[in-house]
């Protein structure tokens, strides 16, 4: 009995290159950035929430962000949004070459999501000026998980609307 090769489509790889990239990068960007924002102002600062941008850019100004005011806050957002338009863009370049990524958007998705909270907490934080805390586990396990939902799936749900 011979084995018969197995199609690229069939191996969720793609053979062709469609889709409209602009928009599903934007749209999931933008819903990514805006759905984590709110997320992080509720759950970590609800009583002053412009501190969250401000400790976003503690990344590139190290505990001196807290002293620029809105500066800091505007490149805090800055720096945010373009996190998450550049996961965005990743997820859209490779659902190109991996179709399913976009056939199996929502499993696929929340995978991405967990990769990408890995990738910001063991790579881009330590690599930034960011001060390290002692962030209790129960706030790690709800972050990760809300990563699931409120960054890969956007996402993924995006690309996959954009790519038809």
């Amino acid at each position: 009995m011979s084995a018969t090769p197995t199609a690229p489509a069939e191996a969720g790889i793609s053979t062709r290159s469609r889709g409209r990239p602009l928009p599903a990068i934007l749209v999931g960007g933008l819903i990514t950035g805006l759905l984590d924002m709110t997320y992080a102002m509720l759950v970590y600062s609800p009583k002053n929430p412009l501190l969250i941008p401000q400790g976003i850019a503690t990344g590139v100004f190290g505990d001196e962000s807290f002293q620029l005011g809105a500066r800091s806050i505007i490149l805090g957002f800055f720096f945010h949004f373009c996190i998450a338009l550049g996961a965005a863009a990743v997820y859209y370049l490779a659902s190109r070459k991996f179709t399913i990524l976009v056939q199996h958007a929502i499993p696929c998705g929340m995978i991405f999501g967990a990769l990408v909270y890995l990738f910001m907490h063991f790579i881009v934080i330590p690599l930034s000026l960011v001060v390290p805390g002692d962030t209790p586990t129960v706030y790690k396990v709800t972050e990760f998980v809300w990563h699931w939902f409120g960054v890969g799936l956007p996402i993924a749900l995006s690309v996959r609307r954009y790519s038809r």
